[in-house]
């Protein structure tokens, strides 16, 4: 019995750690500092003013399937439709560093 009590505990473990919510790993203060000098000019506070429809918020970003470090990290790396590709522009942490930014503030629906 113990036996198997220890087994249901390491497999909900497992399982949580697997499976649960991952931390945002850059840096949200440097973040947002990086997207005041490079992004702002089209992301003001979350919008988008060359294309209305798709913003920065937290609908719109799971809508179009941008909720995510690694979507919002590819996407300012390598660009995509009108939005320039930053990857030779900012390192790799930088660009780790804004995704982290964006989730926190279209997590607070960018007040604050």
């Amino acid at each position: 019995m113990k036996r198997l009590l220890s087994i249901a505990l390491l497999a909900f473990a497992i399982f949580t750690v697997g499976f649960g919510r991952p931390a945002l790993a850059g840096d949200a203060a440097k973040g947002a500092k990086i997207f005041s000098s490079n992004c702002s000019a089209c992301h003001i506070g979350g919008g988008n003013v060359v294309m209305a429809m798709k913003t920065l918020k937290s609908a719109a970003l799971e809508k179009y399937g941008m909720n995510s470090i690694e979507a919002i990290t590819t996407q300012v790396t390598k660009g995509k439709n009108a939005m320039p590709a930053f990857g030779a522009k900012l390192k790799p942490e930088q660009i780790e560093d804004v995704a982290t930014y964006v989730l926190e503030q279209s997590q607070k629906d960018w007040k604050g």
